[in-house]
């Protein structure tokens, strides 16, 4: 038979797409970062093999007690709102937010909770913040998604870090009132490398700048009457150029939202895909400077990314009171399926995730409002963390619930079964694990950072092109370095027995993470001296140092966090939840070097060639005639008026 699989990455044309090279694009990406770390950063620290626990213990407290009053008293008000208001049901059967939602949660405030007070907001810390998405999003995740994209990384927060007061004043007592933000980076071709960006904004003569280009998923697009929207500046006399953001007018002339995309979950998400033809923007309404806009949606993810972990654990919470009731009434062989250990297991692990995922947030969040560290890497490993386990926590509530896991609401409600939506829960929360960053590029990302330290004192020898004075110049800084660091990660308070007594019971799993930290430092040095310039390819290597990483600061978190609480219940979750990541992290410390990463990768290539399209040939390919990615012409918009 004649196959309909035979296209191969080498004869996919490129329908014209900006070509950048694999260099060209990190510099971009490296252009864009933070170069100092100008305050303490407690995840920094961790991947260097100092576990300086101080930074988080004990964790910083709380806003004054009239500040978190008021807190309360509106996370209370919008509880109420979203339980009495609200359909959930209604909304994924109509893949829409009803209006009266929208004016409700403006009437409340909701869409100026990061919004300081003087501006119309309501100013809430980020960890009253993370408890008002938890609360929602527990009733609809659309709404969640709504709130948390208008906030973390729509115009109200670049505007926070990077506006002028002038900015301030005109956009944020409109948005606090209720107007709707977008933030519009992605188009078809561009997701996390934006060096292959093609919207432009070309300066005019009269000191304006002209919109041109097509962005996807932009969440809040279709409802959003402000945008901040990145686009490249040609470089011109007197102009840097470069990726920089705007603040645009939803309704500016030559804006048309062509698409409402929809998608597997999330039907109340009003996402779009914009185009901008000839748009005019004041030169007014640039953030921050002429390519400084990559650095700033950055920036703004710094915080912004711990809103996405925030509404997992009010899911993962969602899904241990379903998977604990249903696992005591539903009986098989003779007992409640909870005294099976096999489903105990499960549950178990269901409690202790979603227990760590809560104290990840909770510290990640107080570290935020303290403004003392510097929380790149912390709320990094945040969304990377709670995205992945949370994940897991709803796979494992579904298989607890079984078949009625995977039957929707409504055919549970028409047999006369309560309407849980365990499998809408499953469609609506799989994006986590896409948005604001992949789980892949969050791994490159903090890896990244994880690795700053050694590329500062040994970049130069790790890296091919530097001349050899240079590289004889490196060798010496790095030998003045290594000499003092490496010693210090042979011992360590984490051998000790007594060391951290002040935790009682949980003293054990502090230790631990001591010790963990240097053994990951010391993998991370073994890693670079086998790899060296190739290290940056290694990119499932680097993944499990970052999941390492992310495992010890989730125990030290998690620590903290039961022994604020104070009690011996939340002392007994947390040893559950250290032991279950304890056992992943060795089990990633032992595939460090041993694994199959090589011979995966060759065979992945020889499959791009089309070496064993052979085996495909007896299924059909939807995409031969359009091929994998569509074509999006520039230009004029051709959708129905």
């Amino acid at each position: 038979m004649t196959t309909t699989r035979s296209r191969s990455a080498a004869n996919v044309p490129d329908g014209g797409r900006t070509q950048v090279s694999e260099r060209q694009a990190r510099q971009v990406a490296e252009a864009a970062r933070e170069k100092e770390w100008r305050k303490p950063s407690f995840g920094k620290e961790l991947f260097l093999g100092r576990f300086l626990l101080d930074l988080i213990n004990p964790p910083p407290p709380q806003p004054a007690a009239e500040h978190t009053a008021a807190a309360d008293e509106f996370i209370a008000r919008l509880g109420e709102f979203v339980t009495s208001k609200v359909d959930a049901a209604q909304i994924e059967r109509d893949a829409l937010i009803p209006d009266d939602v929208l004016v409700g949660l403006a009437d409340l405030g909701a869409f100026g909770m990061k919004i300081d007070k003087k501006y119309g907001g309501l100013g809430l810390s980020h960890l009253d913040y993370c408890r008002a998405l938890m609360l929602v999003g527990t009733v609809s995740p659309a709404v969640g998604a709504l709130l948390s994209a208008h906030q973390s990384i729509g115009v109200p927060q670049p505007l926070k870090l990077f506006g002028t007061e002038e900015q301030k004043q005109a956009f944020l007592p409109r948005l606090a009132a209720g107007e709707v933000s977008a933030f519009l980076l992605t188009e078809p071709d561009v997701g996390s490398d934006p060096a292959r960006m093609s919207t432009t904004a070309t300066l005019t003569p009269e000191g304006d700048y002209l919109l041109n280009g097509l962005k996807l998923w932009a969440t809040n697009g279709t409802l959003a009457t402000l945008l901040v929207v990145m686009a490249q500046v040609p470089p011109s006399e007197g102009h840097r150029g470069g990726i920089t953001a705007f603040v645009v007018e939803g309704d500016s002339p030559g804006i048309t939202v062509e698409r409402r995309n929809a998608f597997m979950g999330l039907r109340g998400l009003e996402n779009s895909v914009t185009r901008f033809h000839d748009v005019r923007v004041p030169a007014a309404n640039v953030i921050g400077r002429e390519g400084q806009g990559l650095k700033i949606a950055l920036t703004t993810l710094n915080t912004g990314r711990l809103s996405l972990p925030a509404m997992c654990v009010g899911s993962a919470k969602w899904c241990l009171g379903v998977a604990r009731e249903w696992a005591a009434e539903r009986v098989q062989w003779g007992l409640p399926v909870a005294r099976h250990e096999a489903v105990a297991k499960k549950i178990a692990f269901i409690a202790g995730s979603a227990f760590g995922i809560e104290a990840v947030v909770d510290v990640s969040s107080r570290l935020a409002d303290d403004k003392r560290n510097d929380i790149r890497i912390e709320a990094a490993l945040a969304k990377l963390y709670a995205s992945e386990l949370g994940w897991q926590v709803i796979d494992t509530m579904i298989q607890v619930r079984g078949g009625r896991g995977y039957e929707t609401a409504q055919s549970l409600a028409r047999r006369g079964e309560a309407p849980i939506p365990a499998e809408q829960l499953l469609r609506d929360m799989r994006i986590n694990r896409i948005f604001e960053g992949s789980t892949e590029i969050m791994h490159l990302l903090i890896a990244r950072e994880a690795v700053d330290q050694h590329l500062k004192v040994a970049g130069d020898i790790l890296d091919p092109k530097t001349a050899m004075p240079d590289k004889a110049k490196g060798a010496a800084r790095a030998a003045g370095f290594y000499a003092s660091w490496f010693p210090k990660l042979t011992v360590g308070a984490g051998q000790r027995p007594g060391s951290f007594d002040e935790f009682g019971p949980l003293a054990g799993h502090m230790r631990y993470v001591e010790r963990g930290a240097r053994k990951l430092a010391r993998s991370t040095f073994y890693s670079m001296g086998r790899y060296q310039a190739k290290l940056e390819q290694k990119g499932h290597h680097l993944g499990r140092l970052v999941d390492i990483g992310a495992e010890l600061y989730a125990i030290a978190a998690t620590v903290v966090y039961a022994t604020t609480l104070g009690t011996d219940e939340a002392r007994e979750l947390a040893d559950l939840f250290a032991n279950q990541a304890r056992r992943r992290a060795d089990r990633l410390f032992h595939e460090l070097w041993a694994n199959d990463d090589a011979a995966q990768y060759r065979t992945a290539q020889k499959l791009l060639e089309g070496r064993y399209t052979f085996f495909e040939e007896d299924v059909l390919d939807p995409a031969a005639e359009a091929g994998a990615l569509g074509r999006a012409a520039a230009g004029e918009s051709a959708a129905p008026a």
